[in-house]
C-alpha cells in the first residue's frame, strides 16, 4: 500500500483527528465535562491574564487537560479491546492514564492560583 504524502496526508490527518474528537465526545463523559470546563475557563483566562505570556499559560494548561484525557481515553480503548477480563497490567495502564489526567488538572489549578494571586 502506497503511503500518502504532501497535502493529501495533511487532509487525511485532519480527518483522523476529527474522528478522534467525535469518538471522545460521543463515548467519553469525562472529555465532554472537560471541554465544558475549558470553554468556560478560556475566556476567563483571556480576561484575567495581565500579559500575553500569562494568557498563554492560563490557556495552554487548559489544552493539556484535554490532551491528557484524549490519551487516557486512547489507552482505555486499546486496553478494553485487548481483553474484557481483569488483568493487572490492563488495570495499571488505565490507572496510569487516569493519573495523567489528574496531574494535568492539579497542574492547571496550581498555575491558575499562582498567576491569579501573584
Amino acid at each position: 500500500m502506497k503511503k500518502t504524502t504532501g497535502f493529501t496526508r495533511i487532509i487525511n490527518a485532519v480527518g483522523y483527528s476529527l474522528s478522534g474528537f467525535k469518538a471522545a465526545w460521543v463515548n467519553e463523559e469525562a472529555f465532554r465535562q472537560e471541554v465544558i470546563l475549558v470553554c468556560t475557563l478560556m475566556p476567563i483566562g483571556l480576561w484575567l491574564g495581565q500579559t500575553g505570556v500569562e494568557r498563554a499559560i492560563l490557556i495552554g494548561c487548559l489544552f493539556l487537560i484535554l490532551l491528557a484525557e484524549l490519551l487516557n481515553s486512547a489507552i482505555e480503548a486499546v486496553a478494553d479491546g485487548l481483553s474484557e477480563e481483569w488483568h493487572p497490567l490492563i488495570k495499571r495502564a488505565k490507572d496510569l492514564g487516569s493519573a495523567a489526567v489528574f496531574v494535568s488538572l492539579c497542574g492547571t489549578c496550581v498555575i491558575w492560583l499562582l498567576i491569579l494571586f501573584d
